[in-house]
């Protein structure tokens, strides 16, 4: 039906993260290795007669007004384009919340995405882009998805080849990080251990996992696990149990291990969701862009070829 559609919104976990410098403005440069994942938020959209948006969510916390970025997407759509329609949203949330996996971004990506779709108003990918940057820095991100080096303060991506195949073990423990407590802890200084993200897309454009993992590392983890200790747990039992290696994602609080067997993942998988203090459990493939010949299939994925 032309009026409704349905998306799925993929997550995000960051291989590598670095924080280049605090700049002027306050924000921070960085500098990240950006994967998307196989775990992913369930999104409807369909026009309604009533000129208004109204949006639902399986979780009772969530806003579902303006303090929603899939709320303000379609709001600024439905504004520069003069859409006088409503829209019904329906929101199922499966990504953790609040957890580093760029889960809201991702959501609000979708919903452009849709939007476009839905009325047919053929926006170029680079103007969506740039109303994306507006609304958050990982959203442009979200849209382009795959495996892409990201710069500035997050807005300057640049693609890069998909990473080998291998599995991700995706743990979110019962509490969540703030992003502003992490950046406002954040010292950058001679003695910040800054990861290889050179070296780590020069591994990815080779094809070596090996190469991939050994240079994992997110200059927000020491804060983190200052306050947490109970991240430095989770991803030293990810390597007991055969991770090549294992990160904070993000701002936390979601830890991931890369797996080369499916099998371990499982095994591993099957440890965390016994114990006490951990609320969500997955394993999960890399999200890897299809070749352009396949653009048609990926639309079903949600966000666009």
């Amino acid at each position: 039906m032309d009026n409704s559609l349905g998306l799925i919104a993929f997550a995000k976990v960051n291989l590598g993260l670095d924080v280049i410098r605090r700049r002027e403005d306050g924000y921070h440069e960085v500098k990240m290795v950006m994967q998307t994942i196989k775990l992913y938020d369930q999104i409807t959209m369909e026009k309604n007669d009533c000129g208004e948006i109204r949006l639902t969510t399986n979780l009772p916390y969530l806003p579902v007004n303006k303090k929603n970025l899939v709320y303000r997407a379609v709001d600024l759509i439905r504004e520069k384009y003069g859409i006088s329609e409503g829209v019904d949203i329906r929101l199922t949330k499966h990504i953790p919340v609040a957890a580093g996996m760029a889960g809201g971004s991702t959501d609000a990506a979708a919903a452009f995405v849709g939007m476009n779709q839905l009325f047919h108003l053929n926006i170029r990918q680079d103007t969506l882009l740039e109303y994306a940057a507006g609304l958050g820095a990982d959203i442009p991100y979200c849209i382009m998805r795959g495996t892409a080096l990201s710069e500035g303060i997050g807005e300057i991506l640049t693609p890069l080849p998909p990473i080998p195949a291998c599995w991700f073990l995706v743990v979110k423990p019962s509490f969540s990080i703030s992003t502003k407590y992490i950046y406002e802890h954040l010292t950058l200084n001679e003695d910040t251990v800054h990861p290889d993200i050179d070296g780590m897309v020069d591994a990815i454009r080779a094809g070596d996992l090996t190469g991939v993992t050994s240079r994992m590392g997110n200059v927000l983890e020491d804060v983190a696990i200052k306050e947490y200790p109970q991240i430095a747990t989770i991803k030293e039992e990810m390597i007991r149990f055969g991770a090549l290696n294992s990160l904070m994602s993000g701002s936390g609080s979601t830890v991931f291990g890369i797996f080369s067997s499916r099998e371990a993942a499982l095994e591993a998988s099957r440890f965390f969701r016994k114990q006490t203090g951990i609320r969500q459990v997955h394993v999960v493939r890399p999200f890897n862009k299809l070749p352009r010949r396949h653009a048609g299939a990926d639309r079903g994925e949600g966000i666009g070829s």
